[in-house]
């Protein structure tokens, strides 16, 4: 569910959502917790180098550190090769962490299982079985402060009614000791959680919680286990018709619609065609199990769902014996067993673990093809829009680890980098724009194996599945040459044995790991342990070759494996408008069957709801959310280590961490002199230095040279506003790591992609844009948000014209205008890319950043000063003037979201339900509504407390008003200090002017306020967690190397954090008439279906200008 991106990720960063929108922007969708993956092998499909190289436009904000959300990098594999956290100290065991006895077990009523040192994670484990209900326990104890609780139940649904997902939103609105609407909200608003969150897979429910402070930690902890074994939910029908679904009627004048927080997240996610695509994908690879149905919910299903299937779904699985409960980090592990033993004392054994087993999909006989269609827009060639995926289930039993670490091998080197053959080859083929499908997908009972192509013409539908069955096996008869392999294996050992999880806790890492074997009755030490088969795998390639090894994997599992599934997706411009009036026909039925009387209970039972979601907690249900003081709270902001030297007269900042020897390196340059018309091919020229070729070297023996030489190379742009400055501040960052040993190698290889790499790889280049535009088209589906807060900013400074014109919707167009382009005026466009480089290229204005312990710094030096003698010493050209912003004018951007109609109609009218949410005469479907505009404009002056009070306005007004009221999944607002542009956003909305209502009344919220001490310090508390957000080394490198290029002082961190800490409810109401601002003179920018924005402009004539995206 993600609930905490929306809130914490995104309130202290100017284009935060566009962070969270870049992170995910390569994923390929195959279950509702996709972002949740439980590789033993990182995947590195589309991001071998840290970053998604087309969505690399990075804006920074936070003067008092850098959040999480400036970790910008693809999270979702969690792996260290896309994150931008790179190699931190491993967790130790110590002396000092205490061990259960046996007796003292026993005492809380416990039992050892067993009990092991895992050497990866530097950790001791013990596996403890509650002896009353059954219940496991994970308990695993080092030296690692970032302490990690996360307890997880089997929930296999039988349809697709949605339960899992509902649930797993209610149990976080209220239990038996804490009494309140959303305690969940209350933790967010007042604790220093470093994890907070709750995800649903297609099988089970995730609750983790994690924290550095104990006394937070533990709370988190009470509040977490009483939610989900006594929560309100069960006995509240009201908490179910919030998340889950309900009929809405203000007027019986008025159409009835559907609402619900669940109801309407769903709907976003089955209007997006990826999503579309691995949906269908899983349901057909598995149609005699639980994964054929959806476990978050179909919105035609989901109305199907009763309060009593709800309250049975809880009581049968939401119990201790059907939990496995997951501990780790530095706290007192006997303390872990007297904590679970107050709540499952309370329960007997029960029979749920024995009826959530889930069974396993037995294998096809022969292969199945499923076609569907999918809405598109009217413009472009529809011909060339068609997807297909080939799909097989891997086995119809889980894997062997030593098997599974073969097929991740495997994986990685037939798609983990841009040079991989099958990713390589199907690109290349111009049959498509993008590769779709996920590889191996191991995160269910059973693995998955997915490869296709999106973009592709009617008439080659067959050619490329012709494609990928030929290089399958051409793989399998040629094998992998010896670079490749090399590359893989350092690229994927470097991986697991750095173990860098960026921003992610790493005790959630491995809970997820090991919960991937655990949840089906595995051995869950196991997938910690990767040292043995991996040295296995090791000695038997060396033995037997690698041919030997995997061409069998690539024969049993695809060649010869009869479970594939084909998927092609249609595009369809129709589907809207026909289900349109279909919908209105039965709208009009469902209506007409009610009485006068019914009209009225419904409309009563809506204003009730309403009136319960706007009313605040009364005091005493608050105060039993356990929360710190202020003097729990550090006085100081957290010191980096930073010493700014010079190296032939370049700076360079040392950052002294230890880094287990590994060197983390950045090299930056100034982006001033590109001039203004080239900023749009900025991020493909960035592309081009590492996927394209030298003099000596093909691109595919650099990509090689890389992966066996390094940890990683990356290149992008950032940019940023400066406060108190008219230009922003715009880099080129090349990032890299390397264990310290290689550091010559990693400058010399940075080196090389700067100054050797040549522009002459037309039908390479090609690619690159037809994949940027593949992926921002993605991106306007099913992050919307992102999109608008880009454009908004765009309106108002230069630093944002400058970032949407390479990552918006401005970026969007001049894609599509290039990709004609190339063909015709490919010499224009190479000399163009060359001019970049020597504008950018130049020792002059460059900085190196570097973290590593003091030795390894000192030892660095010399490859340093080589790297920057290579270097040109001027530049190519004068600064460029960038005096540049969209016209401020209102701006709607509409796309097509309405596929799931489709799927609904026939459905609707067998059940006489209404339309999905519909209004009138007119269909809802989910928009993004943003406002923004730059409250230094109204003479605000910057105080720290507006973090505070941003923070507050996301976790109380908007969320309840956006959020809750709305049905929308998530309202927010942010306030970026350094341009002052203050925004409002809000994602997978049904409403519109509805939305825009709520921003405008933000300053009477603020001038009505009241707060008591108590909520006060919880806002304080919890802006100090942002703000003091868990950092590894590397980022924390990273995050003192942005301060430094924007001229934040640690002085005025500490000053802006004296101003958070004596925040007062004077800030707050003084700070309504700067938020007066945004409405009185801000713009809008909706990314919103036609119907809503036609809509919009017939209430309020003219009200948007209207730009068609799809």
């Amino acid at each position: 569910m993600e609930r905490t991106a929306l809130l914490r990720s995104l309130s202290c960063s100017s284009l935060a959502c566009n962070r969270i929108f870049f992170r995910h922007s390569h994923s390929f969708t195959r279950s509702q917790i996709n972002h949740h993956r439980r590789r033993l092998i990182p995947s590195t499909h589309n991001e071998l180098r840290f970053l998604p190289l087309s969505s690399s436009i990075i804006t920074t904000t936070s003067p008092l550190a850098l959040p999480p959300s400036l970790h910008f990098f693809n999270k979702r594999h969690f792996s260290p090769l896309v994150s931008s956290a790179a190699i931190a100290p491993q967790p130790s065991t110590s002396s000092d962490v205490s061990e259960v006895s046996d007796e003292v077990a026993q005492k809380y009523g416990f039992e050892k299982v067993s009990e092991e040192f895992i050497n990866e994670c530097k950790s001791k484990a013990t596996l403890f079985k509650h002896k009353k209900t059954g219940c496991e326990i994970m308990s695993v104890s080092n030296d690692d402060e970032n302490k990690v609780f996360g307890i997880v139940f089997r929930t296999p649904p039988k349809d697709s009614t949605g339960i899992p997902h509902i649930l797993e939103h209610s149990v976080l609105c209220g239990s038996r000791k804490y009494p309140l609407k959303e305690p969940f909200v209350e933790l967010l608003k007042g604790s220093l959680h470093t994890f907070l969150n709750a995800f649903t897979y297609p099988d089970r429910t995730c609750y983790p919680v994690a924290s550095t402070n104990t006394k937070d930690f533990y709370n988190l902890v009470d509040v977490y286990l009483d939610a989900v074994f006594f929560p309100k939910c069960v006995n509240d029908h009201q908490i179910f018709q919030q998340e889950g679904w309900h009929y809405e009627l203000n007027d019986a004048s008025e159409e009835i619609t559907y609402k619900g927080v669940v109801f309407n997240e769903m709907k976003g996610v089955y209007s997006q065609p990826d999503s579309i695509l691995g949906r269908t994908a899983q349901q057909a690879l598995f149609p005699n199990n639980t994964y054929g149905v959806d476990s978050g919910g179909d919105p035609k299903v989901i109305p199907k769902l009763t309060f009593e299937e709800f309250q049975e779904f809880h009581r049968k699985y939401y119990h201790p014996s059907n939990a496995r409960i997951w501990f780790y980090g530095d706290d007192d592990p006997t303390e872990r067993l007297r904590i679970l033993s107050e709540y499952l004392d309370l329960f007997e054994a029960s029979s749920a673990a024995k009826e959530s087993r889930i069974e396993p999909q037995k294998l096809f006989t022969g292969p199945k093809r499923i076609i569907e269609k999918y809405p598109a827009g009217e413009g472009g060639d529809l011909k060339k829009k068609h997807m297909v995926c080939l799909n097989w289930l891997l086995s119809d039993n889980p894997l062997d680890l030593e098997t599974e670490l073969a097929l991740g091998f495997l994986d990685h080197l037939m798609l983990g980098t841009p040079a991989s053959p099958l990713r390589k080859i199907l690109l290349e083929s111009g049959l498509g724009e993008a590769i779709i499908g996920g590889g191996i997908e191991d995160e269910l009972l059973q693995p998955q194996f997915s490869i296709g192509l999106k973009g592709v013409s009617e008439e080659d539908i067959k050619k490329v599945e012709e494609l990928c069955m030929d290089t399958f096996k051409k793989l399998a008869e040629e094998g992998f040459d010896t670079e490749a392999l090399e590359a893989s294996m350092n690229t994927i050992e470097f991986s697991l044995r750095e173990n860098n999880t960026g921003s992610f806790p790493r005790g959630l890492s491995l809970m997820l790991r090991s919960m991937g074997k655990w949840i089906y009755d595995m051995d869950p030490f196991d997938p910690l342990k990767y040292e043995k088969p991996l040295k296995d795998l090791k000695a038997r390639i060396a033995a037997e070759g690698s041919k030997a090894v995997f061409s069998p994997l690539i024969e049993k599992f695809i060649l010869n494996n009869p479970h594939l599934v084909t998927v092609e997706m249609q595009p369809d411009p129709e589907i809207a408008s026909l289900e349109e009036e279909s919908e209105k026909a039965v709208l009009q039925q469902v209506k007409s069957s009610m009485t006068e009387e019914d009209l009225a209970e419904l409309a009563r039972a809506t204003q009730e709801l309403r009136l319960k979601q706007e009313t605040p907690d009364p005091p005493e249900a608050l105060k039993s959310v356990p929360s710190l003081s202020l003097q729990d709270i550090p006085k100081e902001p957290i010191h980096v280590p930073n010493e700014v030297g010079d190296i032939n007269g370049v700076t360079v900042l040392r950052h002294d961490l230890f880094t287990n020897d590994v060197l983390y390196a950045e090299a930056v340059f100034n982006m001033s002199s590109v001039k203004q018309e080239l900023l749009p091919l900025v991020p493909l020229f960035c592309q081009s230095l590492l996927e394209m070729g030298t003099k000596d070297l093909s691109f595919v023996q650099l990509n090689q040279l890389i992966g066996r030489k390094t940890g990683g190379i990356s290149v992008y742009p950032l940019t940023s506003s400066v406060r108190g400055r008219e230009d922003p501040i715009s880099h080129m960052i090349v990032r890299g790591k390397a264990m310290a040993g290689r550091a010559d190698d990693l400058f010399h290889l940075m080196n090389c992609v700067l100054q050797e790499v040549q522009f002459t790889d037309q039908q390479r280049f090609k690619q690159f844009v037809s994949q940027s535009k593949a992926r921002m088209e993605n991106r306007l589906r099913g992050s919307g948000h992102g999109i608008a807060a880009a454009r908004m900013d765009a309106k108002l400074n230069v630093a944002g014209w400058i970032s949407e014109q390479m990552g918006g919707i401005s970026y969007l167009e001049f894609l599509r205008t290039l990709e004609e382009k190339v063909d015709r005026d490919w010499n224009e466009i190479s000399s163009s890319l060359e001019e970049i480089r020597k504008s950018i290229l130049s020792r002059n204005g460059c900085l190196i950043n570097l973290t590593a312990d003091g030795k390894n710094l000192s030892e660095t030096e010399g490859h340093v000063s080589k790297f920057l003698d290579l270097l040109p010493s001027t530049s190519f050209a004068q600064s460029a003037s960038w005096n540049a912003r969209l016209p401020s004018t209102n701006e709607a951007i509409v796309i097509p979201t309405q596929l799931f109609l489709k799927f609904c109609n026939h459905e609707f009218q067998r059940l006489q339900l209404p339309a999905i949410s519909g209004v009138g005469q007119r269909l809802v479907v989910v928009n993004y509504v943003g406002k923004a505009a730059n409250i230094y404009e109204t003479g605000y002056q910057l105080d720290g407390s507006a973090y505070v009070i941003s923070k507050y306005i996301s976790n109380t007004w908007l969320w309840d008003r956006v959020r809750v009221s709305g049905g929308a999944y998530g309202g927010f607002c942010d306030f970026d200090t350094h341009s002052g542009v203050f925004s409002f956003l809000s994602y997978r909305d049904p409403n519109l002017l509805k939305t825009l209502d709520v921003y405008d009344a933000t300053g009477n919220f603020l001038r009505e306020l009241e707060m008591d001490n108590d909520t006060l310090t919880k806002a304080i508390i919890g802006t100090i967690g942002d703000v003091d957000s868990y950092q590894l080394p590397d980022a924390k490198g990273y995050s003192s190397l942005l301060r430094h290029l924007m001229g934040i002082t640690e002085e005025e961190r500490q000053r802006r954090r004296e101003e958070i800490l004596s925040t007062s409810v004077k800030d707050f109401k003084e700070f309504a008439d700067a938020i007066d601002g945004v409405k009185d003179r801000g713009v809008t920018v909706a990314v919103a279906s036609s119907g809503d924005v036609d809509a919009a402009n017939t209430e309020r004539s003219g009200f948007f200008e209207v730009k068609q995206a799809l």
